[in-house]
């Protein structure tokens, strides 16, 4: 089997989440078949703050990087960021498949139960998902989205202190429990720090609801797409929000990155 290459983009960088990040490759090296490479690429400045405008600048440099990754040779670029920022403006302008954590996350609990429910680190993020589960059609089945109050930032500490862990954890299950309650049956932790987080504790569930990893998840979905697209061809449409722009418009997206 010709191997393959995963570009998988954090928006957290090295420097600020180290601990994170080694982890993260050493859960990536688990979960992918043989023949798969994964590369972990961050964003520097980092997300470190629950905002919009903080997604918006990511989701300059994930565009930009999906050009990169395609050019450098890689079969699939992965955003393992829930926000999803810059998605479709990516998979416009790559044929490389392009996957996000969030949204194959959600497709993937549709699978799993009827009605899905999302918990995400801090309030500020609801508006980001109800827009995503909107954009992806899903408002009948995505029924719920409940939060924490952490900082993005605040949240990588749990990587260094099994109390804060443990706190995290409670704090999750106390958010799922109104929505299972409610008729949720599959609970999603919005971002991929909790789910990492979470990754230890095989058949989680709360209250009968199983709770989501979506990294193992996006990272097969990924694989599938290659080799769907070695095997036939298949790729996004062209017909319609996926319509890629002529050459010249991508170069200077590329080269002109600062306003004024």
């Amino acid at each position: 089997m010709k191997p393959i290459r995963i570009w998988y983009q954090s928006y957290v960088d090295y420097e600020n989440g180290k601990t994170y990040w080694d982890r993260l490759r050493k859960h990536l090296d688990d979960v992918v078949e043989p023949g798969t490479t994964i590369d972990i690429k961050g964003i520097t400045p980092h997300d470190s703050y629950a905002h919009a405008i903080v997604e918006f600048r990511c989701a300059r440099e994930v565009i930009c990087n999906a050009v990169r990754a395609e050019r450098e040779g890689y079969d699939a670029f992965v955003i393992g960021h829930f926000q999803d920022a810059g998605l479709y403006e990516a998979r416009s302008v790559v044929d490389i498949p392009v996957l996000a954590l969030g949204e194959s996350s959600m497709l993937h609990g549709c699978q799993l139960g009827q009605r899905s429910g999302i918990i995400t680190i801090n309030p500020r993020y609801i508006p980001w998902f109800h827009h995503q589960i909107t954009k992806y059609g899903l408002e009948r089945r995505v029924a719920g989205t409940h939060a924490m109050t952490f900082e993005p930032g605040q949240i990588l500490k749990a990587y260094e202190s099994e109390a804060l862990a443990r706190e995290v954890e409670e704090l999750f299950a106390e958010q799922a429990r109104p929505l299972v309650a409610k008729g949720v049956e599959v609970l999603i932790p919005g971002g991929g720090i909790p789910m990492l987080l979470f990754a230890a504790l095989r058949n989680h569930a709360i209250d009968g609801a199983p709770v989501i990893n979506g990294i193992p998840i996006v990272v097969k979905v990924a694989e599938m797409a290659v080799k769907l697209r070695r095997l036939t061809g298949l790729g996004v449409s062209r017909a319609g929000e996926f319509v890629k722009p002529p050459a010249e418009i991508i170069e200077e997206f590329m080269t002109h990155p600062k306003l004024g």
